[in-house]
């Protein structure tokens, strides 16, 4: 394959800003990233003219339920395939299958499915679109006390046991684990889990402060969707907040769509945790990139108006939200460019392990690359060099 060199007006690795910026890719793969006047271009290399744009890595979202009016719980290819080009169309080139409280028998039949539809892309015959970096298990393992929209008779009690069985469906696809670490059982499946290589993530829990330290001691690394679906924070009981938000052992996505959280609590959360523990997700549902309408996520019925998914109690069921959308919400509240781009590239990328490979310009990377105006809007995406109608 010939090489492809990318001129832009200027880079964000996102560790830093080149300005005037070339990258340099073949087989895939970024083979040099630097200023235009200091990388070579190679001998018959194709150049791709975007000085007029910003280069940034692919987003990586580690919170995607479906999109383009699929839902991942189908568990087909049919439908990842959907999800996958809707996600790579606003910038987001990696991302997590993420699955809503089914019983342990739904969540079975949807893990199957899953890892089979996984498989369909992996590497001769890749979806279009962005790339399944696995299966992102929220539920059924919450709190009745903060599940949100997840229906209370799908929930089930954490148990090794019962984790185990649902390994063994995601055939090695798993990758993170969201409970409640206050309930019976949540400890010991919190050390099968890190046993068996899973990031473990605390959501939808009713915990106190003492119960999420314990949690973390025990190996939990992340919390999911932050303010959301958590105990309130109180001065005296400050509750699984209180202990994200100083233990610097946890990282914490948030759905940045000025819906969710208002944004004098993201201020606090990014006052409170480093810019580098903190990671822009789209809890994404079927509906998004779609019109106003009813839609299922799993088996809740939802109705989208306005931008925004309820579920029959009026509960807020997921999002509609892109990650382009999420890292311009976080510049417009004066975010530098360059740290929103790693709040939804880099910073995910590091919790999967794969930060050598994507999230990132570097040389070696996967050459996922998308382009964007001055306003941060997507312009054009690479996937692994080979370009996606934005």
């Amino acid at each position: 394959m010939p090489q492809l060199a990318i001129h832009t007006g200027r880079a964000f690795t996102p560790l830093a800003e080149i300005p005037d910026a070339l990258i340099v890719v073949q087989d895939g793969q970024i083979r040099s990233v630097g200023p235009r006047a200091g990388v070579q271009l190679p001998p018959g290399a194709r150049e791709f003219d975007a000085r007029s744009l910003a280069a940034a890595p692919g987003f990586v979202d580690v919170h995607v339920h479906g999109a383009a009016g699929r839902d991942v719980m189908e568990g087909t290819p049919q439908a990842l395939s959907a999800v996958a080009e809707c996600l790579a169309r606003h910038g987001t080139t990696s991302f997590l299958a993420t699955t809503v409280s089914a019983g342990v028998e739904g969540t079975l039949r949807a893990l199957e499915g899953l890892a089979t539809a996984i498989r369909v892309q992996l590497p001769d015959s890749p979806l279009a679109g962005a790339e399944c970096l696995g299966i992102h298990l929220e539920g059924p393992f919450l709190s009745p006390a903060r599940r949100g929209v997840h229906p209370s008779n799908q929930l089930v009690s954490p148990s090794p046991a019962t984790l185990a069985r649902f390994l063994a469906a995601a055939q090695g696809f798993a990758r993170v684990l969201t409970l409640a670490p206050e309930l019976p059982g949540a400890e010991d499946t919190i050390v099968a889990a890190r046993g068996a290589g899973l990031i473990t993530a605390m959501g939808h829990t009713d915990a106190t402060y003492d119960a999420a330290m314990r949690a973390i001691d025990l190996g939990a690394r992340h919390a999911v969707h932050v303010f959301n679906a958590m105990r309130p924070f109180s001065h005296r009981e400050t509750g699984v907040l209180g202990a994200v938000l100083t233990d610097a052992r946890v990282t914490a996505e948030v759905i940045a769509d000025g819906v969710h959280v208002d944004e004098p609590a993201l201020r606090l959360l990014l006052a409170a945790k480093h810019s580098d523990s903190v990671l822009l997700v789209s809890d994404g549902t079927p509906a998004t990139d779609m019109p106003d309408g009813n839609y299922h996520l799993g088996s809740i019925e939802v109705t989208v108006s306005g931008g925004v998914s309820r579920n029959r109690e009026g509960k807020i069921a997921g999002s509609t939200l892109t990650l382009d959308r999420a890292v311009r919400h976080m510049a417009s509240l004066g975010v530098p460019p360059g740290t929103a781009i790693r709040m939804a590239s880099l910073n995910p990328a590091a919790l999967l392990g794969v930060e050598t490979r994507k999230g990132s310009l570097a040389p070696g990377a996967d050459a996922d690359i998308v382009l964007l105006d001055d306003s941060l809007n997507v312009k054009r995406v690479f996937i692994r060099g080979r370009p996606i109608d934005a």
